[in-house]
């Protein structure tokens, strides 16, 4: 006798075997089976597709980019044959079946776990993460092509205009990362019409006291600085041009200290030197420090770069050294890069033909960039490592590799990851 999960009862359901090899000991049955039942997507009825598979599921679409979606649950249960503990009446179900397997499960359960799973993971040893005890952070934004679909196109539009639309609808992210994991530990997901700053504003909850949280000139604003600097963390944002920053003092490392002007106080001091009026507000703001400092391109010419920082003492941190600090955003827009074009491959669309399905597709990608983030810094710091030596892609390689050997097989107790117990300053 089999049941409807395709093995006999001896051996127990579907469910108590599918995994999705090592990246199980991160997003264990156990939170899944939690996440599920607070989302209210736990099953009444045992079903061929289980929610909880259909969870593992998605995160595979994730690791085989280029398989079909026959190929990828293929993938998960070939280990359940070779045991012998799956029933040869069971058939790897159809596109469509699949299909609305994920329909029913919706985007909501991947987000709930990424967000509970996704946490900073550096430790106080792990190398690159840190600035004098700060916690490097960055926030970025980014596009994904998704299905070029009505549906898809409604809800998340497209760059070029009416004239000279792309080629595919976009759903634009926000993120923030771990600079020296390349862990992406939060995100704001919406559609292309949507900028990166409206994006970015709806992160601002996830800064925390610890972190020194950098970001290019394209997000800074007025209002945007202060509500970041309220959570407590540090700050250091590169400045766009036009906004004054008057000396008030300068500082031995050869930055200096300023201060930031309310735009609506700056126009009306324009409006009252203009009426020639001699009660003209002093200047007032957020106190910050600037560093300045030049680079010279590839073909020979100088760039300017203007930096503003919570952190106002040189002895905390040295004009050269926030300057460096900067540098390291460029490892998040690399964890970017992994995600977009390596894991996902150069020029690939998503699959997912439906705006809630996109949704849930990105989720899951998220997940599992972070999963594997997350065991390569387990790694790097185990050999006392920085986690830049150690390759995205061979990992990746590894780790599919070890998905279709073992994927079916019952996933060990979770490992003891300082992330999954939510330790975000150890």
């Amino acid at each position: 006798m089999v049941d409807s999960s395709g093995l006999a009862p001896a051996c127990g359901r579907l469910t108590d075997r599918i995994g999705i090899g090592v990246l199980t000991r991160l997003v264990d049955r156990d939170l899944v089976d939690e996440v599920l039942a607070d989302t209210g997507k736990r099953e009444q009825r045992t079903r061929l597709l289980p929610a909880r598979v259909v969870v593992y599921y998605v995160m595979a679409l994730c690791l085989f980019f280029e398989e079909s979606y026959e190929e990828v649950m293929r993938i998960l249960v070939d280990g359940l044959r070779s045991l012998g503990s799956w029933s040869k009446d069971w058939h790897v179900p159809t596109t469509s079946a699949i299909s609305k397997a994920r329909t029913r499960l919706g985007p909501e359960p991947l987000q709930v776990l990424f967000e509970r799973v996704a946490v900073p993971c550096a430790q106080r040893g792990t190398r690159g993460a840190w600035l004098r005890g700060r916690r490097l952070m960055a926030i970025d934004g980014f596009v994904l092509d998704v299905p070029d679909t009505p549906d898809n196109d409604a809800a998340f539009g497209r760059s070029g205009g009416e004239k000279r639309p792309a080629p595919f609808p976009q759903a634009r992210l926000v993120g923030l990362g771990e600079c020296g994991t390349h862990t992406i530990v939060a995100a704001e997901l919406d559609s292309w019409h949507i900028n990166e700053h409206r994006l970015a504003e709806k992160l601002v909850d996830r800064f925390e006291p610890g972190m020194l949280v950098i970001a290019d000139r394209g997000f800074y604003s007025f209002l945007f600085w202060k509500d970041a600097a309220a959570t407590g963390a540090d700050l250091l944002f590169r400045m766009p041009a036009g906004p004054e920053l008057p000396v008030v003092q300068t500082l031995p490392d050869g930055s200096y200290l300023s201060f930031l002007l309310d735009p609506k106080v700056r126009r009306r001091r324009a409006v009252q030197k203009h009426r020639g009026s001699t009660l003209v507000e002093p200047p007032s703001g957020p106190t910050v420090r600037v560093i300045e400092y030049e680079v010279t391109n590839r073909d020979g010419s100088g760039e300017l770069f203007c930096l503003i920082t919570t952190i106002l003492d040189p002895t905390e941190a040295t004009a050269a050294e926030l300057a460096d600090a900067y540098n390291q955003r460029w490892e998040f827009e690399t964890s970017l890069d992994e995600l977009k074009t390596h894991q996902r491959g150069r020029g690939t669309v998503l699959r997912s033909q439906s705006p809630d399905l996109v949704r849930q597709e990105i989720w899951a990608l998220l997940l599992t960039h972070y999963a594997i983030r997350a065991l390569m810094t387990e790694a790097a710091d185990q050999a006392d490592l920085d986690p830049d030596r150690l390759s995205f892609m061979r990992s990746l390689r590894v780790i599919r590799r070890q998905v279709t050997n073992q994927a079916a097989f019952s996933p060990s107790p979770p490992g003891e990851l300082p992330h999954r117990n939510n330790q975000r300053d150890p």
